[in-house]
């Protein structure tokens, strides 16, 4: 069924811009400006050559990880958001792409069932927490609640408000219980995003990652970023903090985000050369970052 596009307009260097994803050229505006949207502090992309080199060693460690965890019963549990197109299902490729996927699960739900929306909010995801010696990344999460759902009307105020309220307690019962619990922000900027959709629209093998949600969120980015502040405001806590992962370049995003996540865990034959320096201009902590850069 083709899906209606709205007509996106928006301010660039003081000028109206207004197109649609099928038009088939992108307004020279939006691709000139895309790469560097959202202040992003670099003007080219990190080369293929340095970023295979240096994610081979990352992956390596990776597998240590793995390895760790299966000696010890050790547990993990990796949360991914951000807005649509923010790269996240590359970023959790990149670190699963040589794991045992029987105990390096991914966890993509969709909307819930009728039983799932009579249950308490979090029942859902809790099933799918990991046992002893596995790793759970989350592509996308619990914090549904907290963008998509109080955006697009998929939840009501109260329900909005009432997660705000207990997503907190939840993750500090996850981590109460032993469990090692990292949360990343992919952050993007707009028009990054915008050409990343009109390449996924263009894109005949792409074009299934491009939902009638992603469409309709075309004409919302303004909410999208208040439900994103409110959200960090009560949710980056000290026992479950926020990473943002400034994402314009996949490259570097992945690099940093698996750079961080080794950084925090005491694993067996741990390379700290490898992992050592992640970039502050791409990977912060909490709201104070977005308040660094402004986006």
């Amino acid at each position: 069924m083709t899906q209606d596009i709205p007509q996106v307009t928006l301010k660039i260097d003081g000028e109206m811009i207004s197109f649609d994803l099928d038009d088939k050229a992108l307004p020279d505006a939006i691709e000139e400006n895309a790469f560097q949207s959202g202040d992003y502090p670099y003007d080219k992309k990190l080369s293929r050559k340095k970023y295979e080199e240096e994610l081979y060693d990352l992956q390596l460690e990776l597998g240590k990880v793995q390895a760790w965890l299966q000696d010890t019963g050790e547990r993990v549990v990796v949360v991914f958001e951000g807005r649509d197109a923010a790269g996240k299902g590359g970023t959790i490729n990149a670190f699963r792409h040589y794991l045992n996927p029987r105990h390096a699960k991914v966890v993509a739900l969709s909307k819930p069932s009728d039983t799932e929306r009579g249950q308490w909010y979090f029942q859902r995801y809790a099933c799918h927490l990991p046992t002893s010696g596995e790793m759970v990344m989350f592509d996308r999460s619990w914090y549904n609640r907290a963008g998509v759902e109080p955006v697009m009307g998929f939840c009501t105020p109260d329900q909005h408000k009432h997660f705000l309220e207990e997503a907190p307690q939840f993750e500090k019962m996850l981590v109460n219980d032993g469990i090692h619990f990292f949360k990343f922000w992919l952050n993007v900027g707009q028009e990054m995003q915008l050409k990343r959709f009109h390449d996924r629209r263009q894109n005949p093998l792409k074009s299934w990652k491009l939902s009638p949600i992603d469409i309709k969120a075309l004409t919302k980015w303004h909410d999208y970023t208040n439900a994103r502040d409110l959200m960090l405001v009560h949710t980056h806590t000290k026992h479950a903090p926020w990473t943002i992962v400034r994402s314009n370049d996949k490259k570097r995003a992945r690099l940093n985000a698996i750079k961080h996540f080794l950084q925090q865990l005491d694993y067996a034959g741990k390379d700290t050369k490898v992992i050592a320096n992640t970039d502050s201009e791409i990977l912060g902590s909490g709201p104070g970052f977005f308040n660094a850069f402004g986006a």
